[in-house]
């Protein structure tokens, strides 16, 4: 069953808003950050989705504390002598 509610946009600082009722956010279960959408013309509102990679952040800060994070290929990077040289602009 939809529960429909009327509600109104309210000034909110320099920005606007609508107030949720509490029925709607316990039925949809919304609690904590969400995303707001536009699809088709309607605003879609859904809780912030967890990464697709759980576990990599703690990877990440382990591989800098190893000092594994620096980039292999780090060489300059600019123009070679063929760009001085050949290159038409």
């Amino acid at each position: 069953m939809n529960t429909v509610v009327k509600t109104r946009i309210v000034k909110i600082g320099n920005s606007q808003g609508i107030r949720i009722p509490k029925l709607l956010l316990e039925q949809v279960g919304l609690t904590g950050p969400v995303e707001v959408e536009v699809q088709d013309g309607q605003l879609v509102v859904r809780p912030v989705r967890e990464p697709t990679r759980p576990g990599w952040e703690e990877q990440f800060r382990a591989m800098a504390a190893r000092g594994d994070d620096r980039l292999l290929d780090a060489g300059p990077v600019g123009s070679s002598e063929w760009d001085d040289a050949e290159w038409e602009w």
